[in-house]
């Protein structure tokens, strides 16, 4: 329920004959006498928002007389009977005490000839007030009110009361055994528990009395019951015995009803038919549901404990009838027990290290480290088929063949494949199930896998391990724990099939862009495999021998129609895509091929035909062949047009090979170009760093600048805790050298004095963190001191210490990949970083010069041109 609104002091009044509006509850009046009409006209019909009105008990002079004398007169009520001559003729006993109601629907009747206008009201009750004063305004009355029942803070402190809690408690037990006994015959039984569980104690009892069928005097003690423990025994005792009453009906009725329900006369037919069934010979070709669900548990191939738990089940759905709640659930669960694969297992094909390493060569290009431990994998399986292995993890951005590795796994494996994406999965239920007790409750993703492709011993791979979340619904992460754990899963419990369910024989694969997000325990029972990226070399090669025929058979074109050259795929590579992964070149060639399939749709590939042949015509054939007559054909020679000369017009006509103005047309102007580097770098103050994201390597770039005013430091890039700390560092450095890098003069002391400096990270609306900038700062701030430019074919990468130390950093292969893609032809690197370059290709690493730099003097010895002039000077 709604809670109440902030009333005004005075409100108008609708007078309530012989009953009573309670709080909480709703109420349809039907407006017809003229102060009430002129009421809702005034106060309600002519608003365009739903207004409030107070509605106060009325008990006609007659009914008052000759019933309890118990209402009360307020005195300010009887002055203003005295101004109404109507109530003069007909007086009636106004209650001092009402509810403030908020109008939920108005509709107005047509206008009778009489000029009389009836008006439907539909009120919800809101809060008790009590009338201080009572004023008529026209043929209606205005009032003036004191709120009753508590504010918030003191409905607090009066829920603490010992003698508030035990009320409370037997008013809910009441009414919650009243709703169990209504349960069968109402529909509205759930909403009343809703109502139970959710609604304030207070409000409840009010809500529960103006259900039930009481007298007017009743009504209105309940209204002046402002005390809330007075209200809730008032309430409690009209509950108990509205809930005697009921059983008192319930017993005459089964008298009445005598010895044989409607069930069991369902009962009693349905074994008569299946008597006459038997008797007739047609139970065999009419076997009832249940009889064929048990034969399919039977064939399952259940293990004796979870057989004893299936055969329980099913005795309990032979007592249900299919219209009671619960067997269509029951029936759900069985049908699952008898589809998964118990025993079912497929069967492997004889495990060739040979042929599956020519498979993943068919299937990927590169790859060499990931693709020699699949083939130590399956070796390990061969020699050991029930050997438990680590489950394997593909780390890397996106574009390089994660999914793909997993399914030519399955693949060499000869196994069926399963693929479960957890990205954006927050709830534990969707590994573990959902509890059958829950409406719409369902098997997690696991079982269901199991049950799609019906053999237990799949390869199964988890999609995108690192974008599991956790919420109030549990952590996803912590359920795979237990799936994950070889000596685990042996007796892996879905909430849903509440039964131990065997997972030892599935390989598991997981996926993931980064491995930090992936919490430590389950990082631990995974064996991590980085996919780093490809080089433009290695991109060029997957193009001309997976992607182009793979766009051009998925748009509907073949090389006959459609070539795009080597050298036009490098052009691709190199000025629209600079990612690790193949996905944007994919898409490149994906939107050239569609323009070809365009223009292939469109040309007309008609063969020209000599001078002396000429065309029959149309009209006159079909005319002839419309009347029936019979048509005689003859080859006629097609003097000086033969069959080459046919194929090689139709071949000029359809191949369309890309050039630069198409791919340009196509693509638009080139997104990169080579004079990228050397144009930002143009001006002293600008150095190129290497960070790694979750997509791979990235150049980024550093602008320092310096202005007039007091020494301060801003950073600017939306930029994380570690990054601005390196950058504080960095200018620690720089300002404790400064003498010995001949920044200042041996005269001046501060490096800062009257000026500001400003360091900015483009690109920023990518957020930025890490220690590998360190360097990068540092040298962007000394060629800003120095005015000497940076050399642009410089990038570099590594954490300083406070005392100018070169700190190793990680994601080195990434890195200088970017760089690559990037043609920065030097990187300097941090010496301890130098066993990382045996993972970087060989031909990468022959295009470009790898500087090691042990302090951050040999840093800047290497990045300026001509070297550090001033090292000489340095006493570090």
């Amino acid at each position: 329920m709604a809670e109440p609104v902030e009333l005004p002091t005075r409100l108008a009044i609708l007078p309530f004959r012989n009953n009573v509006l309670l709080p909480g509850a709703v109420i349809r009046i039907r407006c017809t006498s003229p102060s009430s009409v002129k009421l809702v006209e005034q106060e309600l019909w002519q608003r365009e928002e739903k207004g409030l009105i107070g509605v106060l008990p009325v008990r006609d002079v007659e009914t008052a007389l000759s019933g309890d004398q118990s209402s009360k007169t307020s005195p300010a009520t009887s002055e203003s009977h005295k101004q109404d001559n109507k109530s003069q003729h007909n007086p009636i006993h106004w209650h001092n005490r009402g509810v403030a109601a908020r109008a939920l629907h108005l509709s107005r009747g047509v206008e009778k000839p009489s000029g009389r206008v009836t008006y439907i009201v539909v009120l919800e009750g809101l809060c008790r007030f009590s009338v201080q004063e009572l004023s008529a305004k026209g043929t209606y009355y205005i009032a003036r009110i004191l709120r009753l029942d508590m504010n918030k803070p003191e409905l607090e402190q009066a829920e603490q009361d010992p003698d508030f809690i035990a009320l409370s408690r037997q008013f809910k037990a009441t009414s919650m055994e009243l709703v169990s006994l209504l349960e069968q015959k109402q529909k509205t039984v759930d909403r009343t528990k809703v109502l139970l569980e959710t609604v304030p104690v207070h409000r409840l009892a009010d809500i529960f009395v103006a259900s039930f069928e009481i007298s007017y005097e009743e009504q209105l003690a309940m209204l002046d019951a402002v005390d809330l423990k007075e209200r809730l025994s008032k309430a409690t005792e009209l509950v108990d015995r509205h809930l005697e009453s009921i059983r008192v009906a319930e017993k005459i009725t089964q008298k009445v009803e005598g010895q044989l329900s409607k069930s069991q006369k369902e009962i009693f037919l349905r074994q008569q038919m299946r008597a006459i069934k038997e008797e007739l010979g047609d139970n065999d070709d009419d076997e009832d549901d249940v009889t064929t669900l048990e034969r399919k548990m039977q064939s399952a191939g259940m293990p004796p404990n979870i057989w004893k738990h299936a055969q329980r089940e099913l005795r309990r759905l032979r007592k249900m009838q299919p219209q009671q709640p619960g067997y269509s659930s029951s029936h759900v669960y069985l049908e699952l027990l008898a589809d998964l694969p118990w025993q079912k297992a497929s069967e492997e094909c004889e495990l060739d290290p040979r042929a599956a390493k020519e498979r993943l060569d068919n299937d990927h290009y590169g790859l060499v480290k990931v693709k020699q431990r699949i083939v130590e994998y399956l070796a390990v399986r061969k020699l050991k088929p029930n050997a438990r292995g680590p489950l394997i993890c593909f780390v890397g951005p996106p574009g390089v063949g994660k999914t793909s590795l997993a399914s030519s796994i399955a693949g060499a494996l000869g196994r069926k494949f399963v693929r479960i994406s957890l990205g954006g999965v927050k709830d534990e239920a969707d590994i573990r199930g959902h509890r059958r007790t829950y409406i719409g409750s369902m098997p997690g993703r696991l079982i269901e896998g199991l049950k799609r492709v019906a053999v237990n011993n799949p390869v199964i791979l988890l999609d995108e391990i690192d974008k599991t979340g956790s919420d109030v619904r549990g952590d996803p992460a912590s359920a795979l724990l237990e799936v994950l754990d070889p000596e685990q899963n042996k007796t892996f419990n879905d909430h849903y099939l509440n039964v131990p369910f065997d997972l030892s024989n599935v390989i598991f694969i997981a996926t993931a862009n980064r491995i930090q997000p992936i919490p430590p325990p389950l990082r631990d029972r995974m064996e991590v495999i980085e996919l780093p990226g490809y080089t433009p070399e290695e991109k060029l090669r997957i193009a001309m021998q997976y992607l182009i025929p793979q766009v051009l058979d998925q748009n509907g074109l073949s090389s006959e129609f459609l070539q795009i050259p080597e050298a036009m795929v490098k052009l691709v590579i190199s000025r629209y895509t600079r990612e690790a992964g193949v996905r944007n070149l994919e898409r490149n060639l994906s939107a050239l091929a569609r323009a070809a399939a365009v223009r292939v749709a469109e040309q007309d590939c008609a063969v020209p035909l000599s001078k002396d042949v000429h065309s029959v015509a149309e009209t006159l054939l079909d005319t002839r062949l419309a009347e029936g007559a019979d048509v005689e054909m003859e080859v006629i020679s097609m003097g000086g047009v033969n069959n080459h000369e046919i194929s090689t017009a139709f071949r000029s006509i359809s191949t369309l090979i890309v050039d630069e103005t198409m791919l340009e047309k196509v693509l638009g102007p080139p997104r990169f170009d080579d004079l990228e580097t050397s144009e930002r770098v143009a001006t002293p103050g600008v150095s190129v760093g290497l960070v790694w994201t979750s997509f791979g390597g990235e150049v980024q770039f550093v602008e320092a600048t310096e202005m007039v005013g007091k020494g301060d430091l801003h950073l600017t890039g939306q930029l994380g805790d570690v990054i601005k700390e390196s950058a504080q560092i960095a200018l620690t450095w720089v300002r404790a050298r400064a003498t010995d890098l001949k920044l200042v003069s041996p005269g001046e002391i501060n490096l800062l004095e009257g000026r500001d400096i400003h360091i900015h990270f483009p690109a920023g609306a990518t957020p930025k963190d890490g220690p590998s900038a360190g360097v990068t700062l540092v040298t962007s701030l000394v060629s800003l001191f120095t005015q000497k430019k940076v050399r642009f074919d410089t990038a570099m990468t590594g954490e300083m210490t406070l005392r100018g130390l070169v700190l190793p950093v990680g994601g080195i292969k990434d890195k200088i990949l970017a760089a690559h893609r990037y043609g920065i032809k030097r990187v300097i690197l941090p010496e301890r970083n130098l066993k990382d370059l045996v993972e970087v290709p060989s031909n990468v690493l022959k295009s470009m010069e790898i500087l090691l730099a042990k302090r951050m003097e040999d840093v800047l010895e290497h990045a300026f041109e001509g070297g550090c002039l001033w090292r000489q000077h340095s006493k570090l």
